[in-house]
């Protein structure tokens, strides 16, 4: 079985700071630049795997082209698909049209043809991610489309070599109700992959979302799901004699997860047995370079851990504290969600996406609101100084005494993720904000409670975060002027380290 890579650079536009290799000072990250980037991020940090995203936004589908006729010498040393892994995120055709699909299926077809032209290490791409996927049959119906389109290219251009006809898939489990039947989901793709292939597959690897979950039903529910899809995963691997590999996608700030150069030994704790981790934008760029590449280094060469296996009833009582939460959190945001509409559509832009509406596009909703998506999200209450972590925590006055021995148990670092996120924190702008909507004082309410039980006092501490707050009261001051709303989000997103 090949290496595992331990570390995945991503697309995800969540920095801050404009990236250290551009010369001219711009934060956005054009498509024809993402080539360049990738290398950088296997030469220069030393990331094992880089994820080409191909859902949701534009992409140069030349990349295999341009790595090759660019970097040729780097890549006879450090092969692809080898050495180093280069993973598309495809897009999810019943959440969004397939025009980019069968591009990419196609690219990872003639990048075999290529390498093997070239005498290197082939297929140099093997495996592709399916995000929101819900079901066993989306991941079957992909691997026979590939299958089919394989033995097309070979039957049309018979003079040369056959393709590989087998791909990997990833499936991506977003949702947290997705993620606590993902065992079930696997476990009938097993049965379906058998009866189409044949056979079995002897690896298989996994992607846990950690953003759009935390969106869409909070962060408590996210985290304790994810708890339970490791534990599940690996169950399922004893079970069946199936090697899981699990990857997590999760950003700097802690509703996105709380993954940054300085918390990655924390996170490594968080979530043991965890395989791969991702290293997005902002990890990578608003932080020191040599910190940067030392959280990588040890990442990549930390000591392999098992997940925990829950017990029936742990997991059952988590499953129900989830509910509770989720509950608390979809009433707080329904309530005060319409508030936000100014920060979101003055958010900044870092890659070339789609747009979140039309054709092209697709969105994720809660009830009748249309979300945006995650680092917006989470970037804009940032922005107004209410970091979103602080949503729904009234879920915390439902639980009994023994719900928090479980809940500490296995959600280790809560009161620290709690406290960074409260440290950028402004409590005057509740004050402003409840003028209109009294619902954000019954958040702070609950926030004042939290610190009661809690003993801590949720306040900025350092020069850093008292400029960030004072930003975030301007920025609720300059609501009407979309400018000054658009440069203020930019400014804070650099002192938190994070765009969201």
């Amino acid at each position: 079985m090949m290496k595992i890579p331990k570390t995945m650079a991503t697309q995800h536009p969540d920095n801050a700071r404009p990236p250290y290799w551009k010369n001219d000072g711009n934060r956005f990250v054009s498509s024809s630049e993402e080539t360049a980037e990738c290398v950088d991020a296997f030469r220069v940090l030393g990331v094992e795997e880089f994820m080409w995203d191909w859902e949701g936004k534009f992409t140069d589908e030349a990349v295999i082209d341009r790595l090759f006729h660019h970097y040729l010498d780097y890549f006879k040393k450090n092969p692809l698909g080898l050495k180093k892994r280069l993973t598309f995120r495809i897009p999810n055709i019943w959440e969004e049209h397939g025009y980019s699909l069968i591009r990419a299926l196609m690219v990872v077809l003639t990048s075999e043809d290529f390498a093997r032209d070239l005498k290197f290490h082939y297929p140099p791409l093997f495996e592709v991610i399916l995000p929101m996927t819900e079901n066993a049959k989306q991941l079957i119906f992909i691997q026979k489309s590939f299958q089919e389109l394989a033995r097309l290219k070979s039957k049309m251009f018979s003079k040369f070599q056959k393709n590989t006809e087998y791909i990997h898939i990833i499936p991506l489990f977003e949702g947290v109700d997705t993620q606590i039947r993902a065992k079930k989901i696997l476990l009938h793709y097993l049965k379906l992959h058998k009866k189409t292939f044949g056979t079995l597959p002897f690896h298989m690897r996994v992607f846990i979302a950690r953003s759009d979950p935390a969106m869409i039903s909070g962060p408590i529910p996210t985290v304790l799901a994810n708890k339970i899809i490791l534990s599940d995963l690996r169950e399922l691997g004893e079970e069946t004699g199936i090697s899981f590999s699990s990857i997590i996608g999760a950003g700097s700030l802690p509703f996105r997860g709380g993954l940054s150069p300085l918390s990655i030994k924390e996170f490594d704790l968080e979530y043991p047995g965890l395989s791969t981790i991702t290293i997005q934008s902002a990890f990578r760029y608003d932080y020191p370079i040599s910190k940067v590449r030392q959280a990588i280094e040890f990442y990549n060469h930390k000591s392999p851990k098992k997940s925990q296996i829950l017990s029936k009833a742990d997991r059952k009582k988590l499953i129900d504290i989830i509910a509770i939460f989720e509950k608390e959190y979809k009433s707080v945001l329904n309530k005060i969600f319409s508030d936000l509409k100014f920060v979101f559509d003055a958010f900044p832009r870092r890659r070339e996406r789609h747009l979140h509406i039309g054709l092209l596009s697709y969105g994720r909703k809660i009830n009748k609101m249309v979300m945006p998506r995650a680092i917006t999200f989470t970037g804009s209450f940032y922005s107004l100084g209410i970091p979103p972590e602080f949503l729904g925590i009234g879920g915390f006055a439902k639980l009994q005494p023994d719900d928090f021995i479980l809940f500490n148990r296995y959600y280790r670092n809560y009161r620290k993720n709690l406290t960074q996120a409260g440290r950028f924190l402004n409590w005057r702008n509740f004050k402003k904000l409840s003028q209109k909507n009294k619902n954000w004082g019954k958040i702070e309410n609950n926030i004042r409670k939290m610190e009661n039980i809690l003993k801590i006092k949720f306040k900025p501490r350092s020069k850093e975060e008292l400029l960030h707050s004072k930003l975030t009261g301007r920025l609720l001051k300059a609501r009407t002027d979309h400018k000054k709303v658009h440069k203020l989000i930019e400014q804070t997103g650099i002192l938190r380290k994070s765009l969201g």
